[in-house]
């Protein structure tokens, strides 16, 4: 993004167009076939941590440096000096930042200390509570307030009408059935809404979920008619 007053005000544009919908989701990377392809570096986890870190000191760092002051930061990968902070996100005091992992040390501490919420990605019930604890246990240490923080889960989803529906539907995006009823969202419409009561009751106020076969609109045709009804 340019620096210069045409730049910063085009992206304060495009960004006012959201109506201040924008969230920020970050995390150190996994999928190294992802990097290789686009050419991105994929160090180390340690590196990687290290460079999510200061990635999120600078960025909550610009957007909470107040107009018309500097920002300056000095880390072992990342270095600002002397930034004038522009353009100013929309939102205030500034978007929500998202942060998610099932990491048992860093991950929890990133997001006591950055977060506004926690995801827990692709896990089972059991794994969602213990990841759940332990981000609220890290965040109370911290000195923050666990109730802060918003509490979300990300599950592949696969529903069907009735069994045969199902399998097809799990065999179409190569996936096996009994493992997606297991750790993520799949099964008729009551079972799904079985499993978003145990989430809900385990924490999560929030699910994102994701459709692997993006052709199949009768998929989402049903979950609309026979799941988001009742939620």
């Amino acid at each position: 993004m340019s620096g210069c007053a045409d730049g910063s005000a085009s992206f304060h544009r495009a960004a006012a167009g959201s109506d201040g919908r924008v969230e920020l989701g970050i995390g150190a990377g996994w999928y190294e076939a992802e990097h290789t392809a686009y050419g991105i570096p994929f160090p180390g986890t340690g590196e990687r941590f290290d460079r999510l870190e200061e990635t999120l000191a600078v960025v909550t760092g610009l957007w909470d440096t107040p107009t018309g002051e500097t920002f300056d930061f000095e880390g072992r990968h990342v270095a600002v000096h002397d930034s004038p902070a522009l353009p100013k996100p929309v939102q205030t005091p500034r978007p929500p930042v998202i942060i998610g992992g099932r990491g048992k040390n860093r991950t929890p501490a990133l997001a006591a200390h950055y977060a506004d919420e926690f995801n827990a990605p692709f896990s089972s019930v059991p794994t969602c509570r213990e990841l759940f604890a332990r981000v609220r246990e890290t965040c109370d240490e911290a000195g923050g307030d666990p109730d802060d923080l918003v509490l979300s889960n990300a599950q592949v989803l696969c529903v069907g009408s009735d069994e045969a529906e199902l399998t097809r539907r799990a065999a179409f995006i190569g996936r096996d059935l009994a493992d997606l009823r297991e750790n993520d969202l799949a099964g008729t419409p009551p079972e799904v809404l079985d499993r978003l009561a145990e989430y809900a009751a385990a924490g999560s106020s929030r699910v994102y979920l994701q459709t692997l076969d993006l052709t199949d609109l009768e998929h989402l045709d049903l979950v609309a008619a026979e799941v988001l009804p009742h939620l």
